[in-house]
């Protein structure tokens, strides 16, 4: 029974079949999606609230500790307890964490201690069970058997390896997917909050209006709003909450406008100007990167016209042509 599952595994005609059904179903859900999924940014406000209900919690808990003289206490210290206990023991804190880590889990939008915890036990136990499958395609099921020995077992380390840093580049991509929504919603935002801070409104109620006006249009940047909004109730300090902003969003645009922000409440300087200026100049960069990938386009329709485009084409102009000849002849 097993060297029959063996073979069925290893038999190309199985392995194409399954690859077909897996692009149909894709193909398929790729379709579906845009009709059945559901909107979530109340769930996703929903969460930021959360945030914000746990930022006021800390600050209290500081306060308190503060005066009393006491050691405050972790606030999420019950979340996935067997998943902390794990990265507690391995002390993969130490060995896989720094700031840029923590900062990019942030900008991807999570922000929660139990996230590092799970992204630090993915880092750890992924290379270990990508090494395991590796080792049973290469050796168990023979895949490579052609391939000298050594060859084999640097494909084994290397499928180790790309283990190692999978976490990493979903993080990646769930940074830049963050990032350009952020972008593109980033000039409008700009304007309402200038629109908003010229009526007279303060910057805290000014933010919670943008955040509640763009959420339609990017539901990233109204949570990062709102996030700054309750930084701004509750910290003592509102330059760490602005700083805050640039670091999780991570855009060059928004660390700008920040420091604006930053110099317009320390020296009491108007910040309307500024951020009139700051909302073309963002808006001119995104108008120029859609300009940039518009001339990059030709080059790259360049090959799938060769090779799509082309022969059909051909079939359709000579074709009729030669049928004629064939029937002559």
């Amino acid at each position: 029974m097993s060297e029959g599952m063996i073979s069925n595994l290893t038999n190309p005609n199985v392995i194409v079949t399954f690859l077909v059904a897996v692009a149909v179903l894709a193909t398929f859900y790729s379709l579906a999606v845009p009709f059945l999924e559901r909107g979530n940014l109340g769930k996703r406000m929903k969460s930021v609230a959360t945030e914000r209900d746990v930022i006021r919690a800390r600050e209290r808990v500081r306060l308190n500790a503060e005066i009393s003289g006491g050691k405050a206490a972790s606030l999420r210290s019950q979340n996935n307890t067997s998943v902390r206990q794990l990265v507690e023991r391995l002390n993969l804190r130490k060995a896989l964490v720094d700031d840029n880590t923590v900062n990019r889990l942030k900008s991807a939008g999570y922000r929660s201690q139990n996230a590092l915890n799970m992204f630090l036990v993915a880092r750890f136990c992924l290379p270990f069970l990508f090494l395991a499958v590796g080792a049973f395609y290469i050796f168990f099921l023979g895949y490579l058997a052609e391939k000298p020995f050594m060859m084999r077992v640097l494909a084994v380390i290397a499928s180790a390896y790309v283990g190692f840093y999978a976490p990493n580049i979903f993080i990646s991509n769930a940074v830049s997917k963050r990032q350009q929504s952020i972008r593109r919603a980033w000039p409008n935002a700009l304007d309402l909050l200038l629109i908003c801070v010229e009526s007279g409104v303060s910057m805290e109620l000014a933010m919670r209006r943008v955040a509640d006006e763009i959420a339609e249009q990017s539901a990233p940047l109204a949570e990062e709003l709102v996030l700054t909004t309750a930084e701004l109730s509750f910290l003592p300090d509102r330059r760490i909450a602005l700083e805050n902003l640039g670091i999780r969003t991570g855009l060059d645009d928004v660390k700008s406008v920040v420091q604006a922000l930053i110099q317009a409440d320390r020296y009491g300087t108007p910040i309307a100007q500024a951020l009139r200026v700051l909302a073309q100049e963002s808006r001119d960069q995104r108008m120029n990167e859609a300009e940039k990938k518009a001339a990059a386009l030709p080059p790259k329709l360049t090959v799938p016209m060769i090779l799509f485009f082309l022969p059909v084409l051909i079939a359709v102009i000579l074709g009729p042509a030669g049928i004629q000849v064939s029937d002559k002849f």
